[in-house]
Formats: structure tokens, sequence, C-alpha cells
């Protein structure tokens, strides 16, 4: 259980640079019996989703977002070797991000999530080109492959490389799952992707994974009438 006022205070020290302020809110959580997964899920993860928003919505210059972003990493670098292990899945999924994604820390939050669990896990990250992803899926034969994305723009890339990847038959069986903020504020753009499973955070994820059942959001992240007309300027974007 996070204690009353941790988030506002992480974020305060995110968005003023203070480094060891942030540290020292993730240690006192961790002190008072917070165990590292939970660190990541019910701090670090709503945090970097209220950045997100700030910067769509130019509450915050971009300076503010890099340095939130890259001392959420640091974070995030630290904990990892933290988390609880489970037995092994034998399962193994691919993570990658849209290629020209720099936010990549919710997709690096969710392979060290699905490694916690049990996941074998490739962690691509973002800047890859469409080709290259294909390629390490054929060869890495993988149980699903995850695509992050955040920015509208990336959209076509994302819908290219889905269509591509199921033309060829890459790898026969494998889902395609995708998540991110892009997916969370445009409601059924997923499904229109031609996607097969969408996961709103990092623990929906692995349950999506594992009953390869797709689950919404359990809190829209804006209202219906915004979504909608979100969801209108990606269909114009994909219909180019």
């Amino acid at each position: 259980m996070v204690k009353e006022g941790t988030l506002e205070r992480y974020l305060d020290a995110l968005l003023k640079g203070n480094r060891k302020a942030c540290r020292t809110v993730i240690e006192e959580t961790m002190q008072s019996g917070t165990p590292a997964n939970s660190v990541y899920l019910d701090v670090i993860w709503p945090i970097m989703v209220e950045i997100e928003k700030l910067q769509r919505e130019d509450k915050i210059t971009p300076a503010q977002e890099h340095m939130a972003t890259r001392i959420n990493r640091t974070i995030v670098d630290q904990l990892q070797n933290k988390l609880p292990r489970c037995p092994e899945k034998n399962k193994k999924i691919v993570i990658c991000c849209a290629d020209d994604e720099l936010q990549e820390l919710g997709a690096q939050i969710m392979a060290d999530i699905f490694e916690s669990n049990g996941w074998e896990v490739k962690f691509l990250g973002g800047g890859l080109a469409n080709d290259d992803i294909l390629s390490f899926v054929n060869e890495s034969a993988p149980d699903i492959l995850l695509i992050y994305g955040t920015a509208p723009k990336q959209a076509p890339s994302i819908r290219q490389l889905i269509d591509t990847i199921k033309s060829v038959n890459a790898w026969p069986g494998m889902p395609i799952m995708l998540s991110g903020g892009l997916f969370n504020r445009a409601e059924g753009l997923w499904q229109e992707m031609n996607a097969d499973m969408f996961a709103a955070n990092a623990q929906e994820a692995i349950q999506v994974a594992l009953s390869n059942e797709p689950l919404e959001p359990a809190e829209p992240t804006i209202n219906k009438r915004k979504k909608k007309r979100q969801k209108k300027e990606l269909e114009a974007q994909l219909a180019k």
C-alpha cells in the first residue's frame, strides 16, 4: 500500500528535477513495506502517465518532461533487480516501441514486469525500422509481440508493421498486443489496427497475455467525446 501523499511528493520532485528527493520518496516507500513491483505499478506507472498528460496539455516544459522521464528511468533501472522472481513459464514475449518512440519507459516497465512474472523477455525498445522488427520476430519466435506507442503520429507505422507481420505470416499463430497512451486515449483503435489484444497498463498486460483476452481500461483517461474526436483524427492519418 502506497502512503497518502507519496504520488504528489514524487511528482513534485520529478518536475523540479530533484533527483535526491525522488530517490528519498522511493526509498521511504520501500522501507514502509511496499515491494518493488508495487512501486513500479502504483508509483512509477501512474506518475509516468500523468507526466505524459501534462506534456500533451502544455502544462510542463519539454525540459521538465525530459528530466522527469530520465529520473524515472534511473529509478526503474535501480529497482529492476529487486523485483520478485516467479518460476519460469516457458513463454517468450518480444516488446518494442514505435520506430520514433522517445518515451520508452512504459515499454521498459512492461519488460521488467513480464520478466518478473517468469517470461523470457526480448526488449527492443524504440528506434528500429519495421523490417528489423519483422526479422527479429521471425528469428526469435515469440509467443506474443507487444508494441507500445504514445503519439498519434505513430499510428500509420504501427499499422504497417502489424499488416506486414500478418501478411507474411512472420510467426504463425503469434498474437500482437498493443499498449501505451495512444491506444488508451482512442477507444477501439487497437482493433482497427488489426491487433489481437490490448492492455491499458503493465498489470493488465500480464493478465491479457495469460488469458489471451483484451481488457478495457479500468478508468477512461479522457471523456468519450474527446475519444471520438481523437479516434477520427487517427483514422484520417491511417487513411493517408
